[in-house]
């Protein structure tokens, strides 16, 4: 089965001088002026095989080695002079690139990893000068023919990914990490196809963005972070664009704003490309690569690397050109590249300074099993703490293409409720039915346009349905719900909004045959969508969050009124982004405590003290787990939060989370638990 996005990139291929083509349209293959040939300064050894079949700079303080994959020679070091300095066995090397700053046993390590393709696995090792060491737990298998190999550093996590490209149209991504024993494992975090093979990547690190040649399709661009969309889109391509036919290499130079290029390798026109990624990876222009002292030009450059880090004889950096005629590498000055071409050179950029994130980073310790139904699906939780057994405590959760899900605390699936479109739910204890305190639960239902409602059976952990009827919303849409229970009287309401702009209360009551109906009480109007809600029930308030607008606080009482405050616009903290969707509120009691929102737009969740003057505390996100195999948070509709212990690892509550893209592999998606003990951590908070 052909993937969506393969299908979306041949639909790009097909429309490539629309909207998603970027290089240029309006004059196809230009003819190359042969005048504009830049000359290698240096040149390494030939290698002891004969062969060169990828190539990368790596920097250290001395200044910098290449480093090369020679096929059944594995890995070979070089200084910059080309003088060969040492060799590493690694089957039949035909792709390599470097990372740095990995935290390997208390260490900063540039780590290096290699595609073997004698067994089709990907190698990982150490570099120390011109020394490599192997330092993989094992040789990764990857089950497909490899091609390359390039490394992305998240900014976010400071994560290191291994993106491995393929014979197949593959573009495998995994997930680097050190083990137990403090060796170098990966885990696949996701795979995406194109059409046909893939033969190199490169990753600008800094944008999160990767640059993939699909061989006789053309060059594409794509969202590096695997909790984001992959949004390919076409940079250029043969016959429409200024490519012959097949892309030999890629190369990132980033000297800053004005000097940021993509360098490609247009083979079959022995000729090196570059576009201005400032621009939008609009095309600059051409020229050739000859030998040193003017020596033969090279008839089919292939892999490349690029740096701007001043070096020796290289004042604003180079770039390297693998020579298969040769079996050897050219290095190039990109100060002499960038005269030909009139490119400005920039201010060096060091790969090797990382410019992570400042939003600090909790892990899910649990994740549930993945919902049933594929595409957007999972949306909303709800938690009940079980009063005398924390570890039996449970999760309700939607399916909002198919019903309800409880699962327990190890994320299994405890029952599957095929009742509807379920899209929001709560819960609240204390409900008198029939003369016993039930905990009632409640959700929106889309199929019926009504208020589910059921009684958690606690004991046999099940939900049966006690809706007295449909309990019609009057809504034509129903999506988010919440509840409040007043203290002073005992009475339980439910709040419901729709794809409208209103937002309707119904109090919950026994409707004396052992079911509930629910009675209307009032409206409110927004000014545009909402969804996410929750009340505090102690203060009598409602939280409402208006997705683009930012999160409300209003009376949750029914003779409340309608005057309501902002708590904080969206458009009033950088911090954030729309849409803000799920809200959860931890109880440290006494009216203490917080307000956690789902920022959807950057995938973070920001936080908010819940007593006056309700100020924003910070942001926090959740990052993937690789020794546990649990991903990242991202695209997140609905959440919950709870002061309540939990069991093990949750003694201070938690928050529980949909995954909108649960991946590390790509499945389904599902909810994510988080201990409140780490986010509390991360951002100074206080626990009950």
């Amino acid at each position: 089965m052909t993937s969506p996005f393969a299908r979306r990139l041949s639909a790009g291929a097909a429309l490539a001088c629309g909207l998603t083509m970027v290089a240029a349209c309006a004059t196809a293959q230009d003819a190359v002026d042969t005048s504009a040939t830049v000359a290698a300064r240096r040149a390494t050894e030939a290698t002891a095989t004969g062969q060169v079949a990828s190539t990368t700079l790596v920097l250290d303080g001395q200044g910098g080695h290449i480093l090369s994959a020679a096929g059944l020679g594995g890995l070979e070091v070089y200084g910059l002079d080309g003088t060969r300095l040492s060799q590493a066995e690694a089957g039949e090397a035909v792709g390599v690139d470097v990372g740095y700053g990995f935290m390997l046993g208390g260490q900063s390590t540039t780590v290096v990893a290699a595609v073997d393709i004698s067994h089709n696995t990907l190698r990982l090792f150490r570099m120390d000068g011109s020394a490599l060491t192997e330092v993989g737990a094992r040789a990764i298998p990857l089950g497909f023919a490899a091609e390359n190999v390039c490394l992305f550093h998240n900014n976010l996590d400071g994560a290191l990914y291994a993106f491995v490209v393929g014979d197949g149209g593959e573009i495998d991504q995994q997930l680097i990490y050190a083990d137990a024993n403090g060796r170098l494992d990966a885990r696949q975090v996701r795979r995406l196809n194109v059409i046909s093979t893939i033969k190199q990547c490169v990753v600008d690190s800094a944008a999160s963005t990767v640059y993939a040649s699909e061989e006789t399709v053309g060059i594409w661009r794509f969202t590096a972070d695997p909790e984001a969309f992959a949004t390919p889109v076409l940079i250029d391509t043969p016959r429409f664009g200024k490519l012959t036919e097949e892309v030999g290499g890629l190369a990132l130079y980033d000297g800053g704003d004005g000097a940021r290029w993509l360098l490609a390798s247009d083979a079959s026109a022995g000729r090196i490309n570059v576009y201005d990624r400032s621009k939008d990876d609009a095309y600059v222009g051409s020229l050739l690569v000859s030998g040193p002292d003017g020596g033969e030009v090279l008839g089919e450059p292939g892999p490349m690397s690029a740096t701007s880090q001043p070096l020796a004889g290289f004042a604003n950096g180079l770039v390297l050109v693998t020579d298969e005629d040769g079996a050897n590498v050219k290095a190039v000055s990109f100060a002499d590249l960038a005269a030909r071409l009139g490119l400005a050179t920039g201010t060096a950029t060091d790969p090797r300074v990382h410019n992570d994130s400042l939003v600090p980073t909790v892990t899910a310790t649990v994740e549930t099993a993945a919902v049933a139904s594929f595409g957007d699906a999972a949306d909303d939780p709800a938690i009940w703490a079980h009063p005398t057994d924390p570890a039996q405590s449970l999760i309700v959760a939607t399916d909002k293409k198919g019903g309800l899900f409880l699962y327990d605390m190890r994320g299994q699936v405890v029952q599957d409720l095929r009742d509807g479109k379920m899209n929001n739910v709560d819960l609240r204890e204390g409900f008198d039915l029939g003369g016993e305190r039930v905990v009632l639960v409640t959700a929106s239902d889309r199929t019926n346009r009504s208020i589910a409602i059921y009684r958690l059976d606690t004991a046999n952990r099940r939900l049966i349905a006690v809706a007295d009827g449909v309990q019609d919303t009057g809504l034509a849409d129903p999506y988010g719900l919440c509840m409040y229970r007043e203290p002073a009287t005992g009475r339980t309401y439910v709040f419901i909004n729709g794809d409208d702009t209103r937002l309707r209360q119904w109090e919950l009551r026994d409707a004396g045959n052992g079911k509930v109906r629910a009675e209307f009480v009032r409206e409110l109007t927004f000014g545009s969508q909402t969804e996410g809600c929750v009340a505090d029930d102690d203060n009598g308030v409602l939280y409402v969050a208006e997705e683009d607008i930012g999160l409300w606080r209003v009376s949750a009482r029914a003779d409340g009124g309608t005057d309501r405050t902002m708590v904080q616009a969206i458009a009033d903290n950088p911090a954030v982004k729309d849409d803000y969707e799920g809200v959860g509120l931890y109880d440290l009691g006494n009216g203490r405590g917080y307000l956690v929102v789902s920022s959807q737009g950057n995938d973070t969740y920001a936080v908010y003290r819940r007593e006056a003057p309700q100020e924003y505390l910070g942001s926090f996100a959740v990052a993937a787990d690789p020794l546990r195999g649990i991903d990242g948070i991202s695209e997140t509709d609905g959440l919950e939060v709870t002061s309540h212990n939990l069991g093990a690892g949750f003694e201070q509550g938690a928050m529980v989370a949909q995954d909108g893209r649960n991946v590390l592999p790509v499945e389904n998606q599902n909810y994510k638990y988080v201990p409140w003990s780490a986010i509390a951590e991360a951002l100074d908070l206080e626990t009950r």
